[in-house]
């Protein structure tokens, strides 16, 4: 695994299309074949004017555990993460997810594993589809764990933070799939399986 990428600051909101520029940096080429997944939900045109919302999301291993968000409202597990304030690097974002929703402090980041990108019918004027990107990167946090420092919303949901067996997790949000569920579950399921494929083929036995 190479060392930690020099990351630039971007904000939470930017246009796609062909008058928008991607920010686009080097970590990638730290992992190989990292995985790249699009979800559309509805009817929407993706080849259009979007609406893009960036997001970082932390994949911390320990062993064939990882840390991960339970919500007791909906049952699912997610990655900790959420959107890149105005003016954080992808580096400090992290970070203050990271003790939010965990209570964890972040010691290293390392490669990017890959992104996903979640499409939805745009509501503001002059957009044809809202995309929510994330960044998922590999991360290193410190030993303790403190009080998390949950959002309004996130109380609501029930979010609590522990280390979940990765074929559990995998295994609890697939069985939610049967069901009623947040949109975000598909991702963390389809996220969830490329790390259990990866596991498997001894590539992401320790994370780093």
């Amino acid at each position: 695994m190479c060392g930690l990428p020099k990351l630039s600051s971007s904000s939470s909101m930017a246009t796609t299309g062909p008058e928008a520029v991607m920010t686009m940096f080097s970590p990638a080429s730290c992992w190989p074949n990292p995985f790249d997944l699009s979800f559309v939900h509805g009817e929407v045109r993706t080849d259009g004017r979007t609406l893009e919302r960036l997001t970082v999301r932390a994949v911390v291993p320990r062993g064939d555990e990882l840390l991960l968000v339970h919500s007791r409202v909906n049952g699912d597990l997610m990655f900790p993460g959420g959107g890149i304030e105005a003016g954080e690097s992808h580096h400090v974002a992290l970070a203050r997810e990271l003790l939010e929703e965990c209570g964890a402090e972040l010691r290293e980041v390392g490669g990017l594993l890959g992104e996903t990108r979640e499409y939805r019918a745009a509501r503001e004027p002059g957009f044809d589809a809202y995309c929510i990107r994330s960044l998922y990167y590999l991360c290193r946090i410190g030993d303790q764990l403190v009080a998390p420092q949950p959002q309004p919303y996130e109380i609501r949901l029930g979010f609590v933070p522990g280390w979940f067996a990765l074929d559990e997790a995998l295994q609890t949000n697939k069985t939610q799939l049967a069901g009623p569920c947040p949109q975000w579950t598909a991702r963390e399921t389809r996220v969830l399986a490329q790390l259990q494929r990866w596991h498997q083929q001894g590539i992401f036995d320790h994370g780093y």
